[in-house]
């Protein structure tokens, strides 16, 4: 049976259409696919991304476990930012790319693509054995809702207890939203401005209720989900399929090393 998230029920009223993605029911379209992609193009689009897996590493020598389990040196990344990392496999292929967000000195939040939570999970388990650091999966713990598209600050900045235009890009900070705690980060997918709002999952019905309530009129689109998303992803895809364990040995894609670096060069995204 496919997991579903706590919008789901949301989801259905709306008349979204389903598909099976990663053992997940995921929402496909609420309306149309262009509509959805104008949406977020012009206005904004409100997207259900709890499927995604988040991994919480800490410890004493988290910096120094991180930097021999993945691409890249997290240990640089400062609190209150981000970066696009890789785990590879021992010839340099690929199994996952990442976004790692330093929560503080010593707490990580590592986000894994849905498919690949346990495959993650397993083998930073095995690269940081021997560090002081703890390892936990808290992908129950978290909703993920995120808000793409140009007109996205306007949006959140009426319903977040923050000063949202003023997040740089691969950032992450604490906020409240609809009376709740939230993570507010801004590292958009979409190649358009865009935060993604980390809250409990019992708090994700009304953090997904608040957020359109300013967003009414202007002709946003809700569960957009794959449709945005496709001609962006594309690319990673196939430059992660050339990289998988079973493909020629490369240490990482060519486009990597920007991201690794946090200025991605293959996005057209507006970065403040």
């Amino acid at each position: 049976m496919s997991k579903k998230t706590p919008l789901h029920d949301i989801h259905t009223q709306l008349g979204a259409s389903f598909t099976d993605f990663a053992d997940w029911s995921m929402p496909l379209r609420c309306t149309s696919e262009l509509a959805e992609h104008h949406a977020v193009r012009i206005t904004a689009g409100i997207f259900d991304l709890t499927h995604m897996g988040e991994i919480e590493v800490s410890g004493p020598e988290v910096g120094r476990a991180l930097d021999h389990a993945l691409v890249g040196q997290p240990s640089k990344i400062a609190v209150g930012r981000a970066r696009y990392s890789m785990l590879v496999h021992e010839t340099g292929g690929v199994l996952n790319d990442l976004v790692v967000y330093r929560l503080a000195e010593q707490r990580y939040l590592v986000v894994a693509n849905a498919g690949n939570v346990l495959v993650v999970l397993s083998h930073l388990r095995d690269r940081i054995d021997g560090y002081a650091t703890t390892i936990r999966d808290v992908s129950s713990e978290w909703a993920l809702i995120a808000v793409q598209g140009p007109t996205s600050p306007a949006i959140l900045g009426a319903v977040v207890d923050d000063d949202v235009p003023s997040l740089k890009y691969y950032a992450i900070d604490p906020a409240r939203l609809a009376d709740h705690d939230v993570l507010l980060a801004r590292t958009g997918y979409t190649g358009e401005d865009g935060f993604e709002i980390y809250c409990h999952s019992k708090d994700a019905v009304a953090v997904w209720q608040a957020s359109p309530q300013r967003a009414r009129s202007t002709g946003w689109s809700r569960a957009a989900w794959p449709a945005v998303t496709r001609c962006v992803s594309r690319a990673a895809c196939r430059c992660t399929a050339r990289n998988s364990p079973s493909a020629p040995p490369r240490s990482k894609p060519d486009w990597a090393e920007s991201w690794c670096s946090g200025s991605p060069a293959v996005s057209s995204a507006r970065r403040p």
